[in-house]
């Protein structure tokens, strides 16, 4: 079986969202929080068997840009900085298709971690996000 492919990948930056739709027919509204969160770099994924870093503090995350990477994915800057994910065309099927499971063990472990989705410093004040760069 082949991983479907994307047939539009649009950013909506107001809702911070990615609605990407596949050749399958399905098509996924992906909060770049959730994206952000499960980003398939090594700074959250680790470098092997777990490794997985819990990120929090991420819910005003948004998407500054997207960038293709090759025909096989795509590369998501976020308003936190992060930019190192190279998202797969199965990696965003896969985190489409999963989405409530993933994001239901997301809260759960924050929950268990006395850790929150809300942006703070170290001394508890909350902390800016960058928005888009003007050209």
């Amino acid at each position: 079986m082949t991983t479907p492919r994307p047939t539009d990948i649009t950013l909506h930056k107001k809702s911070r969202t990615l609605e990407v739709v596949f050749d399958s027919g399905e098509r996924f509204v992906l909060p770049a929080e959730y994206l952000r969160v499960y980003s398939p770099s090594a700074e959250v994924q680790g470098h092997g068997p777990g490794q997985q870093v819990l990120v929090a503090g991420k819910r005003e995350v948004g998407i500054m840009e997207l960038q293709p990477v090759g025909n096989y994915a795509v590369s998501l800057h976020f308003t936190d900085g992060h930019a190192t994910g190279i998202y797969s065309w199965e990696t965003l099927h896969d985190l489409g298709a999963q989405q409530d499971k993933n994001w239901q063990s997301y809260l759960d472990a924050l929950d268990k971690n006395k850790l929150s989705r809300d942006p703070t410093s170290l001394y508890g004040h909350a902390v800016p996000m960058r928005g888009p760069k003007s050209k």
